[in-house]
């Protein structure tokens, strides 16, 4: 904005500001270009004056909530008062008289001084012209000043523009799932913990890569990646309602029969042959999870995260352009298989930056994921928001995520909302910015949600003191309520939440005042339990009712999660099932909107039996080579327990292998032993 301009908003007049001597250069005066310049912007200037100050009596009388300043510009274009109304001649005529007395201002301004007498007369006439100019417009400006003034705090009230803003929960205005753009970048949180310098060091700010087309805001495509090309990944818009888009991936012909073959691959149980198919087709998405899983299992963490980013680039590239992961509208099935890919790409992208060391970026994104479809939830974020959330310290979102979704969702009822909700006003009392009243009401409040917690859910004790290495107390062991019969008595369902808990959040326990005030706590609730507290046998019968079974999206997250202490507490039917790590625990309802083509009859076959017995172990084995009807329902469950059965005497088939031991004959090591003697 040029100093006119920062003038006219600021209700100064000209003159007003110290005179710079060295821009006073004799024998130049401003051409004809340079004054239209000057004019043109004094016309742009009053254009946007005059609206904001009748926007500003339209905002006082109706009190509205203006989010911009354009927003209120356009308010005030289109707001035609009786008071605002001007006429079109008296305007015309105000206009010419303004610019002529400018125009003649600044011819006056630029002109050198020649001599005594001349630069006396220019003087005396420009300070007469200028107390005329003066006594008509100066109270305008102080008016437009005071407006302007007014204009800029009215719409700092109204965005709530607060140092608190740049967190996740620091305006309440936001959707609780609201997502940032610049939240998805690394580098910022690597910035703020390291600082710029050593983030980018001295390389070069990153220039545009014409290789890809587009620019993405989930990665940052590298240059040694292959050159992209469309993969057959499309993004459609199924329906609007009720404000929100519902998305679906589709796949073209050609990226079927690419998937028909990944499937092929997957099947002969050959990493090499999933290789060469990426070799062809280097932006295939099933394949890059795939394989990412193996060179994760093969300790080559930077390639299997390197072949996230790559799938979750050409996912971004396939984007509808009216789909948002910043607003929260944007909805995708978990039931569509073409979905699901695009749901475990941003997944374990997220746990490589948490393992990175970068949980708000990791938050950011398991935001995002519940975003896609809260409702269902088919990852079952909700188990994990709480760790990150506590990770990143932001407190405050988690506090405001408990108390919007606690009406619907019960999650006081989740051992992992339980204990951190309460560990988060705990470490809310403990800043030091926050005041001493505060502070002692954040404390009792961290205080009861913990004892309650620990009624509620007792089983959660004694192994998280096992994992931070803490002995307990000789009371507290001994003690029927958290002793062994505590964990015997839970189901399995909750078993598996609290075995998630524990091996997920014990290292957020070990800190040395956390751990005291834990010890505080569970000597309060032995003296409830003691004093036959009636949330005691409450929280007791209410264990008893819930937790019969836990529904399926908790299994895929504890198998994604891969937390050994979880992952022992699954049950059979999921256990002696094969995983794949591309589409893991598939929802029983799927909606296909394509299906693999028949596998041709083998007929008969000169295979040996045991060569015919290794492959009816592969999942989609059939002798008579006729496919399993999608609609028999009874079929298809028969085929599960058949499918269960044989993986047990798999299981069996393994250890029996892995117990044999096989004894060589002694050997005499006698060189002069004739070959044909025997003993």
């Amino acid at each position: 904005m040029s100093s006119r301009a920062l003038r006219r908003l600021k209700g100064k007049q000209r003159g007003q500001e110290a005179l710079d001597l060295g821009d006073l250069v004799p024998g130049e005066e401003p051409g004809p270009e340079e004054q239209a310049a000057d004019v043109e912007e004094e016309e742009l200037e009053e254009a946007v004056l005059q609206p904001a100050k009748s926007s500003i009596r339209k905002a006082k009388k109706n009190k509205k909530n203006l989010s911009n300043i354009y927003e209120l510009i356009c308010d005030a274009e289109k707001a035609t008062t009786d008071e605002d109304t001007v006429k079109p001649e008296e305007q015309n005529g105000d206009e010419s008289k303004e610019k002529s007395d400018s125009g003649e201002t600044e011819k006056r301004d630029a002109q050198p001084e020649t001599g005594a007498a001349k630069s006396g007369d220019k003087a005396s006439k420009k300070k007469k012209k200028k107390n005329k100019k003066k006594n008509t417009t100066g109270d305008k400006q102080e008016v437009a000043g005071d407006d302007i003034d007014a204009l800029l705090e009215t719409i700092e009230q109204s965005n709530g523009l607060t140092l608190q803003s740049e967190g996740c929960g620091g305006s309440d205005n936001r959707p609780v799932l609201y997502v940032e753009h610049r939240n998805l970048n690394p580098e910022t949180e690597l910035k703020r913990y390291f600082g710029a310098r050593a983030v980018l060091g001295d390389q070069r700010p990153r220039q545009r890569q014409r290789q890809f087309h587009r620019s993405t805001w989930m990665t940052i495509p590298k240059d040694t990646w292959p050159r992209f090309s469309r993969p057959g990944i499309s993004m459609t818009l199924l329906e609007s309602r009720d404000g929100l888009q519902y998305f679906t991936f589709e796949h073209s012909r050609d990226y079927q029969q690419i998937q028909f073959k990944f499937l092929d691959s997957v099947e002969s149980m050959d990493p090499n042959n999933i290789v060469a198919l990426l070799q062809m087709n280097p932006y295939h998405i099933d394949s890059l999870l795939q394989l990412s899983d193996v060179c994760r299992i093969q300790e080559d963490q930077e390639m299997a995260r390197d072949l996230i980013e790559r799938a979750l680039y050409s996912f971004e590239c396939a984007f509808h352009p009216m789909c948002s992961l910043t607003s929260g509208t944007s909805r995708l099935d978990y039931l569509r298989p073409e979905n699901r890919a695009f749901y475990l790409a941003v997944y374990k992208h997220m746990m490589f930056l948490e393992r990175r060391g970068c949980p708000r970026t990791a938050l950011e994104y398991c935001r995002l994921i519940l975003s896609l479809d809260p409702d269902s939830d088919p990852l079952c974020m909700l188990l994990l928001i709480d760790f990150l959330s506590l990770r990143s310290r932001e407190y405050n979102f988690l506090l405001r995520l408990y108390q919007d979704w606690e009406v619907h969702r019960n999650l006081s009822q989740l051992p992992n909302f339980a204990f951190s909700v309460a560990l988060s006003h705990f470490h809310l009392s403990q800043e030091d910015q926050t005041e001493s009243e505060e502070r002692e009401r954040l404390k009792v409040k961290a205080d009861l949600l913990l004892q309650n917690a620990l009624i509620m859910f007792p089983g959660v004790l004694m192994p998280l003191l096992d994992l931070c290495t803490v002995q307990p107390d000789a009371a507290v062991s001994s003690h029927d309520f958290f002793g062994p019969r505590s964990q015997l008595g839970q189901s399995s369902a909750l078993a598996e939440l609290v075995s998630l808990y524990v091996g997920r959040t014990h290292t957020l326990w070990r800190e040395g005042g956390v751990l005291l005030w834990l010890e505080e706590c569970v000597r309060e609730v032995l003296r409830r339990v003691d004093t036959k507290d009636p949330l005691v046998e409450d929280c007791q019968n209410k264990r008893k009712q819930r937790y019969q079974s836990a529904p399926l999206n908790i299994h895929r997250h504890v198998i994604l999660s891969e937390i050994k202490e979880a992952t022992s507490t699954l049950p059979l039917e999921v256990t002696t099932q094969s995983v794949m790590g591309f589409d893991p625990l598939p929802p029983l309802d799927s909606v296909a909107s394509y299906t693999r083509p028949e596998r041709q009859s083998v007929g008969a076959s000169n295979e040996s039996t045991l060569s015919l017995f290794f492959r009816s172990l592969l999942p989609n084995f059939n002798l008579q080579g006729e496919p399993m009807p999608q609609d028999d329902l009874e079929v298809a469950q028969a085929g599960r327990e058949l499918n269960q059965e044989v993986n047990r005497l798999m299981v069996a088939m393994r250890d029996m292998l892995a117990n044999i031991q096989f004894q060589e004959p002694p050997r005499d090591d006698n060189p002069d032993r004739d070959e044909g003697e025997w003993d």
